[in-house]
């Protein structure tokens, strides 16, 4: 049976998947890897455990009898760079963007070039200190100036990945494109910060994502690798030609919108706004919201109060008086009327008393109205004046009924459905490379979709 390999690196869960010509998984593994430290005794990805475990499960699948690999292809987390030298050597620990950036240095970058507002509207990237992967090479530069003397190539990890295979060293525009400060998305082309800072030298050529490497001995076709959140959209923009919103929702819910491509304004960039590249180097604007996140913390406060276990919510199931019920509490208190953005900054439920609810069912229904409450602003940055009849939610938040219902309520105009296909971002990596190895044409059912009426 041939089949396409793809590692899905992601923080947490380090995957591999076989896909056959159907885009079927018919293997898999997965392992979490304990960190190490950087020089500064801060928590980072451990580099050399994690391609050890690649190269170990790239022996276990080639001698699998039963599967022919006939490519090779890796989806990995964005905003992380590994530095090589000459003869491919690693020289650094992979920072961290959870770090905290120094303020001095961000204070002086900012200053050379046009400051805050100017900069973040031309890069499409907010002001995000260590998550901008661009400001880690400029800290590297400063901080570390004998080892960025030794740098050959600065890569972001799929690349790097791809690179212990091939021994080619690339970019690709997924990772560049995504809140790096690197892309300069008025003139698509990189901003020339590089240039002035000598960091430019140190990018390697721009390769497509469509296009592989063939490895000499084996015949292997491998791809350069592309950015988790770029590649989870692939299934649904090759599945659904009409105009959409793709909701991803996990730690993070993201509303994404191939369909949009009105320039970013500086108040939406101060909203969690972006702009992400496509690999087939369309922009897509982008709002993230931290809700995945919220949503866990309060659960485990809800479950501690209620003396219940804390994936009670699982059983929860929408109930329309309790949201009538609530609704009518609001309105008879006063109706909260706050400044939209504040909502997005905030999380309301956080200073909500939870004596005010009798029961668990009831206060878990609260948190989900304030949680859509958010959301819905959040989507409305990226479905505002754009032509979007359709609303996908894919991740955690698809199999909440209350969420799911509210969300189709508050969107009547368009049709929101709950995705579900196994593994969407590796999935978008095995397509991107498709033509390379597999002769069957692409199914379109590749997802599952379920309707919400409003």
């Amino acid at each position: 049976m041939n089949v396409v390999a793809i590692f899905d690196i992601g923080k947490t869960n380090k995957k591999v998947f076989l896909f056959n010509e159907n885009y079927q998984i018919v293997w898999e593994k997965s392992v979490n890897l304990p960190e190490t430290v950087d020089e500064d005794g801060f928590p980072c990805e451990d580099i050399e455990a994690l391609t050890n475990w690649i190269v170990y499960r790239l022996a276990e699948m080639q001698a699998l009898k039963e599967y022919f690999l006939k490519a090779i292809n890796f989806s990995t987390y964005g905003a992380s760079f590994v530095y090589v030298d000459e003869s491919g050597k690693v020289l650094t620990p992979l920072y961290n963007y959870l770090k905290e950036y120094p303020e001095a240095l961000q204070k002086e970058f900012y200053g050379k070039y046009k400051g805050e507002e100017k900069f973040a509207v031309k890069t499409a990237s907010p002001v995000l200190g260590s998550l901008n992967s661009g400001m880690q090479i400029y800290r590297l530069k400063n901080e570390k100036p004998e080892v960025f003397e030794k740098v050959k190539y600065c890569l972001h990890l799929p690349q790097y990945l791809s690179s212990l295979l091939t021994k080619q060293y690339f970019a690709d525009i997924t990772s560049i494109g995504c809140h790096t400060n690197l892309w300069n998305f008025k003139k698509m082309k990189y901003h020339k910060w590089l240039t002035k800072e000598g960091i430019l030298e140190k990018i390697p050529p721009l390769h497509f994502a469509e296009d592989v490497i063939q490895l000499p001995e084996s015949g292997i076709a491998v791809g350069v690798g592309l950015h988790d959140s770029s590649s989870a959209i692939i299934p649904y923009t090759i599945n659904f030609t009409e105009p959409f919103v793709l909701l991803s929702t996990g730690t993070w819910s993201i509303s994404l919108n191939p369909f949009n491509n009105s320039p970013l304004t500086f108040e939406e960039l101060q909203n969690d706004c972006l702009c992400y590249i496509q690999y087939n180097e369309k922009p897509v604007k982008a709002a993230r919201l931290f809700s995945g996140n919220e949503h866990e913390v309060q659960t485990k406060k809800l479950a501690s109060h209620f003396g219940v276990p804390i994936d009670t919510y699982k059983e929860v199931i929408y109930d329309k008086e309790i949201i009538a019920y609530l609704r009518d509490l609001t309105f008879n208190k006063q109706a909260e009327t706050v400044n939209k953005y504040k909502i997005l900054k905030e999380f309301p439920f956080e200073k909500r008393n939870l004596n005010d609810y009798k029961n668990y069912e009831i206060a878990y229904h609260k948190l989900m109205l304030d949680i859509i409450t958010q959301q819905i602003l959040s989507t409305k940055l990226v479905t505002y004046n754009s032509p979007v009849k359709k609303i996908f939610v894919d991740g955690g938040f698809s199999k909440n009924t209350i969420f799911m219902n509210l969300l189709a309520e508050a969107f009547p105009k368009m049709e929101v459905y709950a995705a579900s296909m196994a593994q969407a971002s590796a999935l978008g990596a095995a397509l991107a490379i498709h033509k390379n190895w597999n002769p069957k044409p692409i199914q379109n059912d590749l997802i599952d979709l379920k309707f919400y009426k409003h």
